[in-house]
């Protein structure tokens, strides 16, 4: 479908597909008023597992129909951003790299995830709730808005109870649509363009690796049962999997016979039965069509010839008698440093991870500032202090009024929602900064505000809270994810070898810092001094511009500092380090 421009004049893709979102509706709702309170209900959704820890890569899931939705709220429209938490799926494997987990809880594979027990030592009353807890806390912090829906409770419930009775009746018009796709080559071997939507960049070999591994697309279809195709699959009431197969269904009675690999059979009322679930294809189009969804997004490994979104785009039309929601092909997420994410291999970072050393609007920007079918990382490692420097030189040009309009429109979708803006730092020094002094400090608050404090003695920071959260996250980011051999350790005394083997030159150009010191005590004033000492030395001004010889003499005097302060050539930025060390132990190590 086009998308149909309204009154925008955003040139970012969240409004464009606002736009979308709201001309379907009122498509869907042919002269219904859409004038804010009198509109009807703009609904979106999102779907999540918790069969393990919940990743950076799923929250593509979220944010995009999120952000969609909250610019939809802040036009004047009632939206629903509802997320179904898939806890009825059955548990398929035991994840790698759970903490608590080992390979007894394997016993439980083919129970709803809400019958599976939580990991040792968890609060949680089952698997889905453990893994649950610290994604919608993650996305409280987001300041994301949505409606939970719990399966589980749904289906258990018999609120589906009606639509399963329909599906089961027109079981031979769902395995129809099935069959169109059942003897369709393995998607890898289709070339790029099959199953590719308009407007779409192609799905490539290395997305659809990745996708195999989630499970989600080669997902039971409810075909191979010896008694024809049934769309519904009962969790056994003896053992509580799933490991059953249909083998009779009466329409009129609503009889349902099966028989379980554990020797349990029996027949139930499927009228009054609430103990098992649609599968997965025929799953997620009667949700669609049951909450009236206009915009979910999905991911390649969906998108695929034969897999979930395209056929069920068929059944929610042939079958139910829905529509099939607009929305784009979302690409992978990945980590500095780190493949694709797949939760099956364990020690996969997930929001609550990232909101450790990152400020909710840092990592709310990241997603909105790239097209779904644009593929992007999210820095763990040194990167994560380039993309705080481009944040906060986006922060300075909206400040300035010199921004572009895509990247202003990202920028207010990261800072705030139409319900207020996020919390955020109220003096946001450079992470870089940040990160060096909660280095150099290791935990030590008042050594850390003494340091702070000497930035700029003309503003001086008077607490830490003025430079929190972010810096917390920098020392939560130093603290966990830089290696030991890479922190910073000041040398307790001078090195005598090092020292006692200078030149005249080298001598002097210790000499020459140590005499600006006093002068120079900012974190301004000692980037100046230390990048004039080699100009001096090479009979130049202090503000002369480097040429290549003098870059190659100012790296050989950083060098010569740092493995007298710390042992080594490199390390944090020398002004900050110096102010970390303070002017008298900075004379005591370079031998004043």
């Amino acid at each position: 479908m086009p998308i149909v421009a309204q009154s925008s004049t955003e040139t970012d893709w969240v409004s464009r597909f606002a736009d979308e979102v709201i001309a379907e509706s009122e498509r869907r709702a042919p002269g219904a008023k859409h004038d804010g309170a009198a509109s009807p209900v703009v609904v979106v959704a999102s779907g999540l597992s918790p069969s393990g820890p919940i990743h950076l890569g799923n929250l593509r899931e979220v944010m995009t129909p999120h952000l969609v939705a909250d610019e939809i709220r802040r036009r004047g429209y009632e939206v629903r951003h509802l997320i179904s938490w898939d806890d009825y799926d059955r548990y398929r494997k035991v994840p790698a790299g759970v903490a608590g987990v080992d390979e007894s809880w394997a016993e439980h594979i083919g129970k709803p995830l809400t019958s599976v027990p939580a990991p040792a030592g968890s609060a949680y009353p089952n698997w889905a709730e453990h893994f649950k807890a610290a994604m919608t806390q993650a996305l409280d912090e987001l300041g994301v808005e949505y409606d939970g829906i719990s399966q589980t409770e749904q289906y258990t419930a018999g609120a589906y109870r009606e639509q399963i009775l329909h599906a089961m009746k027109h079981r031979a018009d769902i395995d129809a649509v099935l069959d169109r796709y059942r003897t369709k080559k393995d998607p890898k071997q289709q070339g790029p363009k099959q199953g590719q939507k308009q407007g779409q960049k192609p799905v490539d070999e290395a997305e659809l690796e990745a996708a195999e591994g989630s499970g989600a697309a080669s997902e039971d279809d409810g075909s191979g049962g010896g008694a024809g195709y049934f769309p519904y699959k009962p969790y056994c009431t003896a053992c509580g999997k799933d490991l059953t197969t249909v083998t009779a269904y009466d329409d009129d009675s609503t009889a349902l016979s099966y028989v379980c690999t554990c020797g349990h059979s029996e027949t139930v009322l499927l009228s009054e039965f609430n103990g098992g679930k649609l599968v997965w294809k025929v799953d997620w189009p009667m949700r669609w069509a049951y909450e009236g969804v206009i915009f979910e997004p999905s991911g390649v490994d969906h998108s695929s010839p034969g897999s979930s979104f395209v056929v069920g785009g068929q059944i929610v039309r042939e079958v139910f008698g829905g529509v099939q929601p607009i929305g784009p092909m979302y690409a992978f997420v990945g980590i500095s440093g780190m493949a694709k994410m797949s939760s099956s291999k364990g020690g996969v970072p997930t929001p609550a991870d990232a909101l450790k050393i990152m400020e909710a609007p840092l990592l709310r920007w990241l997603y909105a500032r790239r097209r779904p079918n644009q593929s992007f990382k999210i820095a763990f490692d040194q990167e994560i202090q380039r993309l705080y420097d481009e944040w906060d030189s986006l922060e300075k040009k909206v400040a300035e009024g010199t921004v572009l309009p895509a990247d202003a429109a990202a920028h207010s979708r990261a800072i705030r929602t139409a319900a207020g803006e996020l919390p955020r730092t109220p003096r946001p020094l450079p992470y870089r900064t940040l990160a060096s002094v909660a280095d150099i400090t290791a935990g030590h608050e008042d050594q850390a505000l003494r340091i702070l404090s000497e930035l700029d003695p003309a503003n001086p920071v008077t607490s830490l809270d003025e430079v929190r959260p972010r810096f917390d996250r920098a020392e939560n980011w130093i603290t966990t994810q830089v290696p030991a051999e890479q922190r910073t350790v000041v040398r307790s005394e001078p090195d005598a070898e090092i020292l006692g083997s200078l030149d005249e030159a080298g001598r002097e150009s210790l000499r020459l810092l140590l005499e600006g010191l006093d002068s120079h005590w900012s974190l301004d004033g000692l980037t100046t001094l230390v990048y004039g000492v080699p100009k001096v030395m090479a009979g130049l001004e202090p503000d002369a511009k480097p040429t290549p010889e003098l870059k190659v003499a100012q790296r050989s005097f950083f060098a010569l500092l740092y493995q007298l302060l710390v042992g080594r050539d490199t390390g944090p930025r020398l002004p900050t380090l110096l102010l970390a060390v303070g002017a008298d132990r900075v004379r005591k190590l370079l031998g004043a």
